[in-house]
């Protein structure tokens, strides 16, 4: 399939005309043709509009047709074989195995809500039977399912060419929910977003699906972005990205006429706690999976373990050890962009500077053009309290041990985090005591909570959740991974004695769709 630099609206391949981009091959520090044409504000208003437009048609198709919908996607992605794949190595410098992956959970979670669609229970239906002799005020016949919010603007990510990008998480479950979307291209990622956009847009056509159900956008700067989250036409917004981005978006949609939700994916440094007996008895080994998992990628996961929070002792002395014994046999790679690797390198030299911070642990230099060299810090417990900077996100494979004086010291700094996507403790038996100290707090302020093992890796199932507390997410009650990412983009509306011609089908009472429901408090199918 062939690459021309052109957004997506609708049916439609269209050139922008404000400007021109391209992407960035941050391995060989050159750019990358073919030039994209940057969209404008008329562009962002035509693919809103399309989108408004489908939204009752798409939402009220059949289930089986919004499923197919989904698994065309998923089978036109593996139809565009290798080509998929180098495009975006070029565009990411990520390994080609490490996208291959990528793109097998990119179709994994389109398939998973594929089948959650067919089997309905996202839809929610109640049915409170009509009591017209109750004493004293009868009851009405009440029933209630939930609905599509309307069309999603969904903001590509940096980190993920595929999986949180233009056919990712957001995108699927919000095509799940029956929302059209309208997808803002990442400028590091404009050929792979078009390639998987041409994708979608396709499956759309070969569905019968009216066009605005998808539309894919690029721009220059925060134009087309601040235009997509502003338009009256989009009803949520999905994005994953930095703390600074996260917040401009919720602003502008807390600003509007009709205030939208924005479910933002920003900051997390997810602290893992290394508590005494485990650390005895198995230092080594957990220092070894630390570097592994600080290294991965480069260290650009969302879930990198930045925070490790520990005892003070011979024990602890023994994995700083091991840990700078490990990183020095870990060069220095390649980062997605040439502005993610001068940020990773301003924040490891603020870190360096702090007050009672000490620089304990280096990976191996290498030449690679826009590389990040791994880093670890030491800093005492009474420092990382005092100073709330500490907390901050560097994205890129740096972490940070608190050494803590006891077990109280330790509680202290759990309950001075802030909200984190996950929370990972490394135990034994004889550590269980503390632990159960500590999870009350962790609960409050993670989404997932570990043990013994390392954050990074975010499975796409029915249970997973990829969220948490601010400033992990600017909204904890959701998820942006597995099955309930649905919820996001759907709500409830209540049907009161209305005719049952006129009922949706999921509150008929022959229940033609054989959903599972809730009828006067009591779960049937039938």
């Amino acid at each position: 399939m062939q690459i021309a630099g052109e957004m997506l609206l609708g049916a439609s391949a269209v050139r922008g005309v404000n400007g021109t981009l391209r992407a960035f091959d941050p391995a060989r520090n050159q750019e990358i043709e073919p030039a994209f044409g940057a969209g404008g504000a008329a562009d962002v208003a035509r693919a809103c509009e399309l989108a408004a437009q489908a939204f009752d048609a798409f939402r009220a198709a059949p289930l089986e047709t919004r499923a197919r919908l989904l698994e065309s996607i998923a089978e036109n992605i593996l139809a565009l074989g290798d080509a998929l794949i180098e495009r975006a190595h070029l565009e990411s410098a990520l390994p080609m195995a490490r996208l291959e992956g990528e793109r097998g959970r990119t179709v994994g979670q389109l398939k998973l809500f594929a089948s959650l669609v067919r089997d309905g229970r996202w839809c929610g239906a109640v049915l409170d039977s009509a009591l017209p002799e109750r004493k004293p005020l009868p009851r009405s016949d009440l029933r209630a399912q939930k609905i599509g919010l309307g069309p999603v603007a969904v903001f590509g990510a940096s980190n993920f060419p595929l999986a949180f990008s233009v056919a990712g998480g957001d995108t699927a479950s919000a095509l799940a929910a029956g929302c059209p979307v309208v997808v803002k291209a990442h400028p590091a990622h404009l050929g792979t977003s078009e390639l998987v956009g041409r994708a979608i847009q396709k499956a759309v056509a070969d569905s019968g699906l009216p066009e605005g159900v998808f539309s894919l956008l690029i721009g220059a700067g925060n134009e087309v972005g601040e235009a997509l989250v502003a338009h009256p036409a989009i009803k949520a917004v999905g994005f994953t990205g930095s703390r600074r981005g996260g917040l401009a978006l919720t602003g502008i949609a807390a600003r509007r006429k009709e205030p939208i939700p924005v479910y933002a994916e920003m900051s997390s440094v997810n602290p893992m706690f290394l508590l005494p007996a485990a650390l005895a008895a198995r230092g080594e080994t957990i220092a070894q999976g630390f570097v592994d998992s600080l290294t991965l990628g480069v260290g650009q996961f969302c879930t990198n373990p930045g925070v490790l929070i520990a005892l003070e002792s011979a024990e602890l002395d023994r994995f700083v050890d091991a840990t700078a014994r490990g990183l020095a046999q870990k060069s220095a790679q390649t980062m997605l962009t040439a502005g993610i690797a001068a940020a990773y390198r301003d924040g490891i030299d603020v870190r360096a500077q702090a007050a009672d911070v000490t620089r304990v642990a280096d990976g191996a230099p290498s030449d690679a053009h826009c590389a990040a060299r791994a880093a670890l810090f030491r800093t005492t417990a009474a420092q990382f309290l005092a100073n709330e900077h500490l907390q901050d996100e560097i994205f890129g494979p740096a972490s940070l041990i608190v050494a803590c004086r006891d077990a109280d010291e330790l509680l202290r700094v759990a309950e001075h985090l802030e909200g984190q996507l996950t929370a990972t403790l490394q135990i034994d038996r004889e550590d269980y005591a503390l632990a159960q100290r500590l999870l009350p707090t962790l609960e409050r302020k993670a989404g997932r909570i570990l043990a013994n093992g390392f954050p990074t890796g975010v499975e796409v199932s029915y249970a997973m959740v990829h969220g948490g507390p601010f400033p992990a997410t600017s909204d904890a009650r959701t998820t942006s991974v597995g099955a309930m990412a649905i919820e996001r983009f759907l709500r409830p509306v209540c049907y009161q004695d209305l005719p049952a011609e006129l009922l949706p089908e999921a509150l008929r009472d022959d229940n033609p769709l054989g959903l599972w429901r809730l009828r006067d408090g009591a779960l049937e199918r039938r």
